[in-house]
This record gives structure tokens, sequence and C-alpha cells, in this order.
């Protein structure tokens, strides 16, 4: 998986951090804070923003390994956290060398929408091995929605969760579903599995954000073929005007995921 963009992390955090789940946050800090050690890895790191949104909540200080493949995301969070954190660079792909040793929580953010079901399956299985849990939060679930309506909303929204079943570097993307398949995943190796909604919603205030937002939906339905360009380009417009005259709530839907045993 090729690394994001640090100002699209930067952007988007805060609105994360607003979207979280507070209950399902609270439980997996306290889970953490009953071990004698506790030792949280996470996993898709980016930047720190798991980090970042759950340190404060911990009743006890935890030791932080930092999973990435994109040294220069690492290198950032070091910049941020120094000694804080400890950071590894490593490819998710190989399941079998994820550093668990002594871990006491797995966490991830925005992660498993870009998985496949193969991927979910092994991930499940090893973390299950090693009677881990797993604090999973902000998967894409599929849900767009705009204050002011276009006839192409509901189109545009299709395409775009056809395209994030694309391969996105572990196999055949899950993209929507993908909630779904880890939370029964997990359930199947004998964890006790809540959900909880976790939605983004973006006002005036989350300009920025929504065009970067805006233009990966319109690449990305570009790159699917089934929508005209002119078609495209008319809804493109029209949702850049909503945004530069202050005049456009989005929300897109995202499911917290927590499983322990």
């Amino acid at each position: 998986m090729s690394g994001f963009d640090k100002d699209w992390l930067t952007l988007r955090e805060p609105v994360d951090l607003r979207a979280r789940d507070e209950n399902l946050m609270a439980v997996a800090m306290e889970t953490v804070a009953k071990a004698r050690h506790p030792v949280i890895l996470d996993i898709g790191c980016g930047t720190g923003s798991t980090f970042r949104a759950l340190s404060s909540l911990l009743q006890k200080p935890a030791a932080w390994r930092l999973l990435d493949n994109d040294p220069r995301l690492l290198e950032e969070a070091m910049r941020l956290h120094g000694d804080a954190i400890e950071t590894i660079q490593g490819d998710l792909n190989d399941i079998d060398s994820l550093p668990l040793s002594s871990a006491t929580l797995v966490t991830a953010s925005a992660l498993f929408d870009l998985c496949s079901q193969d991927f979910i399956k092994r991930f499940a299985e090893k973390i299950a091995q090693a009677d881990i849990g797993l604090y999973a939060a902000l998967n894409y679930d599929g849900a767009m929605h705009w204050s002011k309506f276009h006839p192409l909303d509901e189109v545009v929204t299709a395409n775009f969760n056809a395209h994030q079943l694309s391969d996105k570097g572990f196999g055949p993307a899950l993209g929507p579903e993908a909630w779904k398949s880890l939370a029964a995943a997990l359930e199947g190796q004998g964890y006790a599995v809540k959900t909880a909604e976790s939605r983004w919603i973006m006002t005036s205030n989350d300009a920025e954000l929504q065009t970067l937002f805006l233009n990966g939906i319109v690449r990305a339905v570009l790159e699917y073929g089934e929508l005209d360009e002119a078609e495209i380009r008319d809804w493109s417009e029209f949702r850049h005007r909503m945004i530069e005259r202050d005049d456009s709530l989005c929300r897109v839907g995202h499911q917290d995921v927590l499983a322990l045993r």
C-alpha cells in the first residue's frame, strides 16, 4: 500500500477525532489499563493520529509501537512524539511478522476498508493466536450525504463505492463491507465484538478537507469509468460552488469495531 499524503492526514484528524465513538474508546483504554505492562501496537499508523486520540485517555502509561510502510510518515510521527513512541517500518501484508510480542491491544484507524477478505481472515486468526484485542476505528461504510441535493449524488456514491473494491495493496478491497467482515471474522475467533457508528460531519469549517475529499471522489469515479465525464464535471462544479459559498454540510459514514476476549 502506498503512503497517504501527510497534509490529507492532518486535515482529516480533527474530523476523525469528533467522529470516533467515545464509549468504544473508553472501553478499549480501560482494557489496556488492566494490563501490568500495557503495550499498544498501532498498525497503518500514519503520523500517529490514533496515538494522539487515545494516549490522553489512558489511566496508566503504556508503550506504543507505531507501524507503517511509509518512512516519511514514520519520520513525521517521530518528529512529533519522540521518545513517547517506537516506530517500526513494515509491510502489513507480512502478517506473520507483525510485532505482536507482549502487545496488549492492536489499534488501527481508517485501514480495514482498504483490505481484502483474505487479509482480514488471516489478520483475525493471527491476533487470536496471540490473544490480543483490537480497536479498529473509522472504517468507511459506504454512506455519503450532502445538505444540498444534486441529482447525481446517489450514482456518484455508488460509483465511488464500486471503485473502493479495487486492490489497495491488500488484495481486492472489501470497501464499505469491510467492517462487517472484520466483526464477523473476529466473532468467529471467539471475540466479543462491539461496533458503533463514527460518522464524519464536515462543515464549512472543514472546507479544505471537503475540497480534497471531493477531488478524491472525482478521481475515483473517473477511473471507474461508468459516468460521462461531462456529468462528473457538472456534479463536481456544483459541489465546489457549495463549498465556496460555505453552504455545504457533508456526512460520511464510518464504523468503529472493538473486539476483546
